[in-house]
């Protein structure tokens, strides 16, 4: 499992269909005053340099971010509008890129969440992998905030149980796992079990990658069953980009292990936001027809409960 560097894979597409959907949770729990406790069971470093090696190698940004960057830019000189979604999504990420024609900066999971963090929230960050949690707290310590922002050098499946239900009785839980391990799957259904038992009414934010696996086919299926047996409503999003010609670029990731690139990944909502499918459905056409690489892409929007 510590073979795993998110930053290999740093914005994108599964990062823009994720972290697109945080931004609009978070804008959306914040209408009210009341604190809220943001907690991330996978964190990573937090914040990833796109011009440096484990980015550009594998050039995932650049059919992803980068490219929708780039089209939104394209869309606004025509005098389109974009999606909301996409709009906030963009704005969030340029800000770490202020004075620069190109975006070298991209905000993972932790720094979307510090970036819209209120003053009466608190936000629990969860990483055991070592490079990458060293690489966070030191992100984190340059921040200053204090006890606000807390770093666990644990498991976050497990880490999660203490957290809830929280004082002010409002979450919303980020669970994204890399999912190399079989073992996962299971463990993300095991985790929602447990936090909707101890605090039904969170906002919990699972993401999965779509893949040739049995469990990935299944999971999708089986987080439904659960948010309908539990009685709380779900919405559920796939964006995939398609195969892409295999012609011409190299199937080689890290370390010269070869794998077939993702093209295809979901979320699925618990308690959602109210407008949340709706944002989606905006959202996902456009993103499709920009990140779109080859045959098979499309994107699905369901809700229920």
């Amino acid at each position: 499992m510590f073979s795993y560097r998110h930053a290999f894979h740093a914005g994108n597409h599964a990062d823009v269909l994720k972290h697109l959907t945080l931004v609009a949770c978070l804008q959306y729990l914040a209408q009210k005053d009341v604190g809220l406790l943001l907690a991330d069971t996978h964190a990573g470093a937090g914040i990833y340099r796109l011009d440096q090696e484990l980015a550009r190698t594998s050039g995932e940004s650049g059919r992803g971010i980068v490219r929708v960057a780039a089209a939104a830019v394209q869309a606004r000189a025509q005098g389109q509008t974009l999606p909301a979604a996409v709009q906030a999504y963009l704005e969030l990420v340029q800000t770490y890129n202020l004075g620069s024609d190109s975006l070298r900066h991209y905000p993972g999971s932790p720094w979307i969440c510090q970036t819209l963090l209120r003053p009466q929230d608190q936000l629990k960050l969860f990483e055991v992998h070592p490079t990458d949690a060293r690489l966070l707290e030191r992100h984190v310590a340059d921040l200053g905030r204090g006890k606000q922002i807390e770093l666990r050098r644990s498991d976050g499946f497990a880490g999660l149980r203490a957290l809830l239900p929280p004082p002010t009785r409002r979450a919303l839980v980020l669970i994204d796992p890399s999912y190399e391990l079989k073992t996962d799957y299971a463990a993300v259904l095991d985790c929602l079990e447990d936090a909707l038992e101890r605090f039904p009414t969170g906002c919990y934010a699972v993401w999965y990658p779509v893949i040739a696996r049995p469990e990935s086919h299944a999971l999708a299926r089986k987080l439904k069953a659960l948010s309908t047996r539990v009685q709380r409503p779900w919405a559920q999003a796939l964006l995939d980009v398609g195969q892409a010609p295999t012609s011409g670029r190299s199937a080689e990731v890290a370390r010269g292990q070869a794998r077939t690139p993702l093209h295809a990944s979901a979320m699925h909502l618990i308690n959602p936001p109210f407008a949340l499918a709706e944002q989606w459905r905006a959202a996902l056409p456009w993103l499709s027809a920009t990140l779109k690489e080859g045959p098979g892409a499309q994107w699905q929007v369901e809700s229920g409960g």
